[in-house]
């Protein structure tokens, strides 16, 4: 028969250690004022007793407010890629909220480093008990999460990682094996000596992630002995035309190009310069669940979209946190989200 957890709580605690309630809620909540011997008394019960305490009841008694810091990316006109990861994170603090969390949202602009630095530095000035994090500029990243490691703030990856930095959980894709997908699926129409494009659109492309994933596509080639060549091209400057000016150097240059693999969600601009070349004989593979990437995808100018459910990811973060401060539970140190590929056929099934 199950023991009853109503009928062995506080007050049972209390009569069978001979002292008071009060006494039995300060060992629970390991707050001062009990002798070792009558903690030890106590706990022993609890042990005796399988009592679990009602962290949850106890949290909204005790109106005790954890703030929460999340720190990503702005939505620019170049990419709409965050809407999601803000979707998930506003579904896990409807969620929460009734718990005492309070979520603050600092945005800075993928095109600025500085604006990264200006976020963070008010997030230290601030109380905040954990931070959720996109680590999109790695070097300002890793100065901002020693400061963290200081204060003693846990804090949570998502979307991208940066390794040994202590922190809480990384939640997001197998970034080289997200390479190495992507490689596999630009093969079906490549000739037998090919020539592909790997072209990072991105102020920063030499960073973590976007290495990552190009090591992957690389390592898939080269564990298939497939031959011939793969070109890459860093496009910094991200507005459309730079975008464009850059990507007709690059095809005036090399004119037998079969294949272009963009490593992130502005896959679109890409789309948009071969539709406006005419070149749709050139198979296109990126990433991303967005509007402009499904209607390039629709019309058949993207052959594949890798997703990585940006949503799930922002959700997943929050409540990481929201476990590990609130419910004093263990969460995983890596949760690898999964490779979705999506097509032409099954994009109207797809939830992001």
């Amino acid at each position: 028969m199950e023991k009853d957890n109503t009928y062995f709580g506080v007050k049972e605690i209390a009569r069978r250690a001979n002292v008071s309630i009060a006494t039995v809620d300060r060992v629970i909540h390991n707050r001062t004022g009990v002798s070792e011997k009558t903690k030890k008394k106590i706990n022993e019960i609890i042990k005796a007793l399988d009592y679990q305490p009602n962290i949850l009841a106890s949290r909204l008694a005790s109106r005790k407010i954890i703030s929460l810091a999340v720190l990503l990316p702005k939505v620019s006109p170049e990419t709409d890629f965050w809407e999601a990861p803000l979707k998930g994170i506003d579904r896990a603090q409807q969620e929460i909220k009734k718990y005492g969390v309070q979520v603050t949202t600092f945005l800075f602009d993928l095109n600025d480093h500085n604006s990264f630095n200006e976020q963070t530095k008010l997030i230290l000035e601030g109380t905040f008990n954990g931070v959720l994090m996109a680590p999109s500029f790695v070097e300002e990243a890793r100065g901002f999460v020693k400061a963290c490691n200081k204060l003693k703030i846990p804090f949570t990856f998502i979307d991208s990682d940066i390794p040994d930095q202590e922190n809480l959980t990384y939640i997001g894709p197998h970034l080289f094996q997200s390479g190495y997908v992507g490689a596999k699926l630009l093969t079906y129409r490549l000739k037998e000596k090919h020539k592909v494009l790997v072209v990072n659109i991105s102020k920063d492309t030499d960073t973590y992630n976007y290495l990552q994933i190009e090591e992957g596509f690389r390592s898939y080639f080269k564990d298939h002995n497939l031959p011939g060549e793969i070109i890459r091209v860093d496009i910094k400057d991200t507005d459309s035309l730079s975008v464009t000016r850059d990507l007709k150097r690059i095809l005036h240059t090399h004119e037998d190009i079969e294949a272009i693999f963009v490593t992130n969600s502005r896959v679109s601009a890409v789309a948009s310069f071969l539709e406006k070349n005419k070149r749709g004989d050139i198979s296109l593979i990126g990433y991303d669940f967005l509007k402009e990437n499904v209607r390039y995808l629709n019309e058949g100018l993207i052959d594949f979209l890798i997703c990585h459910k940006p949503e799930e990811q922002g959700y997943r973060g929050l409540m990481a946190l929201y476990q590990t401060l609130v419910l004093g539970t263990a969460v995983e140190k890596v949760h690898f989200m999964p490779i979705d590929i999506i097509t032409r056929e099954n994009q109207a099934f797809y939830q992001n």
